[in-house]
């Protein structure tokens, strides 16, 4: 039957952890007895020398040799059976210069030739070695014996069993092996509760499915149009895909860093991470409005997904100068019906000089208001602004005035950048002054040029703005507007962030840092706010025009 190798993770591992700790226990229990069979070995050899020389010492073993014949019943016999039997050697042989034994275990030996050679022996030498001899394998020695003036007159060899030794080593592996199995078993326990862990993180994947979701992972992430930055949980930045780094301004080298590192102190850092919590939270980064959501992980990291809603909130933004454009039209068709009725009644009570005045005076009124706005601001599309504002703030009740300083050619840079401001300094200034209780409220428009840098600044007769909060209205997210409050939110009526508020401001003071100016704003005398951007570089300078340097202010010198 063919063995089917396991598809799953955790199995594989658990197998290859299974054999891998059974080899090094096999491994171990043959690295430990090989060295235990050469030291039993070892062992024996020196107690068969220690035996052989204490034999050898005893100085009338040397003067029996000497003085008798080979006998089974002589001396020598009888003192090396009675040391054989004390030490239980295997044998102890004495033997003369010639090789003849004249002590053996097998009495019938006694008087014949060594099996092995002695010569090395009788030469002074001692040895210790593993042999076969007449009564088998065994660890035996050999040393020569002396007369009392230090002649050799022979040599004694001792043995020790070789089964002794092996018997020994035997008796050793139960042990070894008990430990053996106790660490394999505490192997597999382990390698058991590792791969159930893994079965639990892997979901019990496969490795080429494994393979299969990284593929599928990195096509996703780098192809959606959604940015994606994940965290560990450290607040390193772990993952950053196209989007989002196109988004953010980030590339390869964030991986590992704190965000803090990377990205400029502000809302949008805060929002990533997590120092500002909720959901859909608006951020803006480089001049694009961003929408955050943020989801904690089960490893105490996070995955924040990053949408642009530039295009978005400019469309929005349109929508809302159409909506009040079309507000306008209507009240002005109102004002255009009353009209043609008082032209009307005049024409039948035949008052048609007074008619003719009339008309006159209507047309002159609002051509002069246009060919104002006009003569002072060359670009059409600045121009068409103010003349639609100018509308809007008409019916709201709140007069929009041109300053007699305002001037502005029409070479400018880009003027959708000016556009953005201006339309929403204006829509911010109209709320003001039409939320605030006076008698004669108005904005008030100025543009110039101050070579190539672009001065704006509206003001108008609203609440104003406090100096405390005078920075912080510059935040992304941050309005006096009231917004429907959500759990966790300041109370409606107090200036606070709000998810779908505060990004005018934000995106004005982004813009002006794109060009190397500013935003600011401060008190108008008698009463409201005064906004003032400056914008270096948003102007094309005639030829020859010097750029004079501006104030914080926005003021010329």
């Amino acid at each position: 039957m063919r063995i089917r190798r396991p598809r799953r993770v955790f199995a594989q591992v658990l197998t290859a952890q299974v054999a891998l700790t059974t080899g090094v226990m096999v491994l171990a229990t043959g690295l430990f007895l090989a060295p235990l069979s050469a030291q039993l070995d070892d062992q024996a050899m020196r107690r068969a020398l220690s035996i052989a020389q204490t034999t050898a010492a005893d100085p009338d073993l040397a003067r029996e040799l000497a003085t008798t014949t080979p006998d089974a019943h002589g001396p020598v016999q009888a003192d090396a059976e009675r040391i054989r039997r004390a030490t239980g050697a295997l044998y102890v042989v004495v033997l003369d210069t010639h090789g003849v034994r004249w002590s053996h275990t097998h009495t019938a030996e006694i008087g014949r030739h060594v099996s092995t050679d002695p010569s090395r022996t009788l030469a002074g030498r001692q040895v210790r070695q593993i042999d076969t001899g007449t009564l088998g394998r065994s660890a035996r020695a050999k040393v020569p014996l002396r007369d009392g003036g230090g002649r050799i007159v022979g040599a004694v060899s001792v043995g020790i069993a070789y089964d002794s030794v092996h018997s020994r080593l035997l008796g050793t592996l139960p042990a070894v092996l008990r430990y053996a199995g106790a660490a394999l078993a505490v192997g597999v326990l382990a390698a058991l509760v590792l791969a159930r862990g893994l079965r639990r993180r892997t979901h019990g994947v496969a490795f080429a499915d494994i393979s299969a979701l990284l593929d599928e992972r990195e096509a996703m992430l780098h192809g959606i149009r959604e940015g994606v930055v994940a965290f560990d949980r450290h607040g390193r930045i772990r993952l950053v895909n196209d989007e989002a780094g196109r988004l953010l301004g980030l590339d390869g080298r964030a991986a590992g860093r704190p965000l803090d590192e990377v990205l400029a102190p502000g809302r949008t850092t805060d929002v990533l991470t997590g120092r500002v919590a909720g959901a859909d939270l608006l951020a803006v980064c480089g001049g694009r409005v961003l929408v955050a959501n943020r989801m904690p992980t089960p490893d105490g990291g996070a995955v924040v997904t990053l949408r642009d809603r530039t295009e978005l909130e400019l469309l929005g933004r349109e929508l809302d100068g159409t909506q009040g454009l079309l507000d306008a039209l209507r009240a002005q068709d109102h004002e255009h019906a009353n009209q043609l009725h008082t032209l009307r009644g005049l024409l039948e009570l035949g008052r048609h000089d007074t008619a003719v005045d009339f008309v006159t005076e209507v047309t002159s009124a609002h051509r002069a208001s246009a060919e104002e706005i006009a003569e002072r601001v060359h670009d059409p599309l600045l121009s068409a602004l103010l003349v639609g504002k100018a509308a809007v703030a008409a019916e709201r009740g709140v007069p929009l005035r041109v300053s007699p300083a305002t001037l502005l050619p029409d070479a400018v840079v880009d003027p959708r950048d000016l556009v953005t401001v201006l339309g929403n300094l204006l829509d911010n200034a109209l709320d003001a002054a039409a939320g605030h209780r006076r008698a004669d409220p108005f904005v008030e428009v100025e543009l110039r040029a101050e070579g190539g840098t672009a001065v704006l600044r509206v003001s108008d007769t609203g609440a104003g703005v406090p100096p405390g909060l005078r920075e912080r209205i510059f935040a992304e997210g941050w309005s006096t507007k009231d917004a429907p409050p959500a759990p966790g939110d300041d109370p409606p009526g107090r200036p606070a962030f709000h998810r779908g508020r505060g990004i005018g401001l934000a995106l004005v003071r982004r813009l002006a840092e794109r060009y190397g100016g500013m935003a600011r704003v401060s008190a108008r005398a008698g009463g409201g706010a005064v906004f003032t951007v400056v914008l270096p570089e948003a102007l094309t300078p005639p030829p020859g025009a010097p750029d004079r340097p501006l104030t914080a202010a926005g003021e010329s010198r």
